[in-house]
């Protein structure tokens, strides 16, 4: 019989805690990060990668639309497949969006790619040595340790308080956050 993945009753306890955040707190949150300052320079023409949320996921939305503002320039991650890294694609406000083959509203097939210089990265369940859980598909890392051999790049996660656990069981192939935006505070998780 093989053992269970360390990560799997991490996994299953973060997401019952953030299901159970009320929809007006999980909106309230969203908006907290958003109204406060970005921890990052956005500079005219940045690049910055965010998401459309699943379920109770954290909304960027609001905070896309403040760094949209700034003038960022933003793109949405696409899924190729299993055990491919994701492909991010130019997206704008009021731009229609497409439901993948796994549920994931995308940009659709014809917008261009571009390398995101900052990435809002989606999570279950964090620590505080940068290390995630995801749903267990290691996109996000994949994506991370690609973009990273390529530019400098920041993986800037994004979560409810109460997704923070004490230590994540690090594989090799886990890509490392560089921050942590929460309702309560930004988690600088970088060293040096």
């Amino acid at each position: 019989m093989r053992d269970e993945d360390p990560k799997a009753p991490l996994r299953r306890e973060a997401v019952a805690r953030r299901d159970a955040l009320p929809p007006a707190v999980r909106t309230a949150a969203a908006g907290a990060v958003a109204a406060r300052p970005f921890p990052l320079p956005i500079t005219p023409g940045a690049v910055v990668s965010a998401f459309t949320p699943i379920g109770s996921e954290f909304d960027p939305n609001a905070l896309m639309h403040t760094l949209a503002a700034a003038g960022a320039r933003l793109v949405l991650p696409v899924v190729l497949g299993r055990g491919k890294p994701l492909v991010m694609r130019t997206w704008n406000f009021g731009e229609p969006l497409v439901a993948s083959s796994f549920g994931i509203l995308e940009p659709r097939p014809e917008a261009v790619a571009a390398d995101p210089d900052i990435l809002l990265v989606p999570l279950v369940a964090f620590d505080r040595s940068g290390h995630r859980i995801g749903y267990g598909a290691g996109y996000y890392d994949m994506t991370i340790t690609l973009l990273r051999a390529r530019k400098s790049v920041v993986a800037v996660g994004l979560a409810f308080a109460v997704q923070e656990i004490p230590n994540v069981p690090a594989t090799p192939r886990d890509a490392p956050l560089d921050l942590v935006l929460t309702e309560r505070e930004v988690i600088e998780l970088r060293v040096g």
